[in-house]
């Protein structure tokens, strides 16, 4: 059985680079090839992201992520609320430079998930996961048992490196039950309560992924203090008894809506000094970069509701119910939580 308190010894962070960045390039092609869209800003001066989405017609989610991409790249220069080409992308991106690199680019009719991205941009809504003609997205797809068990397989697979990392700096020696909302495998309990001999945890999550949860705990061998509970988290209570929240890589599944729909949900259901702990790939407060993070938050467009949030987002929307900034600390590969307390 492995050990859920070891660390690997090599660095797999480029890997996980390339795996979160896969659809990051198909966001310049649109831009590029299909909007030519610095040229448009470079001509107007600077613009909001309302005014942005008008003139395209675009929802402001997929418009924020694909600016933020921009802003990361050093393609777009953010004042305030209001964007404005660089002179990189002057040089790079901008119809009329000798150096605009746009013909290099292949047309989007040959990237299906570029294709994607555009409808995705007009409509607010995600596409298939990965494409697949055969899929729905991943919301509803993970009603499917079959998809539910590839999907969480993907997830725990990424979570034996992050779960440990986490556990190992977030000390919870003095907190008595964890709660894992939509925990998926289970893995982040298990590695908290390997690492913490008192603490018992939960996962909570839906049908079918429930029962994936008790079959993984239990081969891990945490049965005993590692627990399943089969709840939706958008439409049911979450249950008391338990002085920790924890969501890791969930928030940015959903847009701002559900996020303080579900840090209301967890105010409700902590007691005071409870601790709520967002796991997560975050932004900066500016939402400048970092560049893995604004890649990886086209992927989340693309398969979920949701996306990449800052710090300070999720710092601000906590404070709207009760909770205050405790501590943020790294994990792996270039994730982070952020602690809230509530008061």
């Amino acid at each position: 059985m492995f050990d859920l308190t070891l660390a690997p010894k090599t660095d797999p962070s480029q890997l996980y680079r390339y795996r979160d960045g896969f659809y990051a390039v198909d966001m310049l092609d649109v831009a590029l090839v299909e909007l030519d869209l610095f040229t448009w800003l470079n001509g107007v001066g600077p613009r909001s992201l309302p005014e942005i989405a008008a003139h395209f017609g675009f929802h402001l989610r997929p418009l924020d992520v694909m600016t933020t991409l921009f802003v990361a790249l050093g393609l777009l220069a953010r004042d305030g609320d209001r964007l404005s080409v660089t002179e990189a992308g002057r040089e790079h991106v901008v119809t009329g430079s000798p150096w605009n690199l746009a013909p290099y680019y292949p047309k989007i009719k040959d990237r299906p998930i570029a294709q994607d991205l555009l409808t995705i941009l007009r409509t607010d809504k995600p596409a298939n996961f990965a494409a697949r003609k055969d899929q729905g997205d991943w919301h509803k797809a993970m009603e499917s048992e079959t998809f539910a068990e590839e999907f969480t397989a993907m997830m725990d697979c990424r979570g034996v490196l992050l779960a440990q990392a986490l556990a190992a700096n977030l000390d919870l020696s003095k907190r008595s039950s964890l709660l894992d909302i939509a925990g998926g495998s289970g893995v982040y309990a298990c590695a908290f309560a390997a690492r913490f001999p008192g603490l018992k945890a939960c996962v909570l999550d839906k049908p079918p992924v429930d029962k994936i949860a008790a079959r993984a705990t239990a081969k891990r061998g945490f049965s005993e203090r590692v627990g399943t509970v089969a709840a939706d988290m958008l439409t049911e209570p979450l249950p008391t008894g338990h002085d920790v929240h924890l969501y890791s890589n969930v928030l940015h599944d959903w847009d701002v809506p559900e996020v303080r729909q579900l840090m209301k949900a967890s105010a409700d259901a902590l007691p005071a000094g409870g601790w709520l702990i967002v796991h997560d790939a975050f932004l900066t407060p500016a939402k400048d970069g970092p560049l893995p993070v604004a890649e990886y938050s086209v992927v989340l467009l693309h398969i979920t509701q949701g996306r990449c949030y800052s710090t300070k987002e999720i710092e601000d929307i906590g404070a709207e119910f009760g909770f205050e900034p405790l501590t943020h600390v790294t994990s792996a590969v270039g994730r982070s939580a952020v602690v809230l307390v509530k008061r």
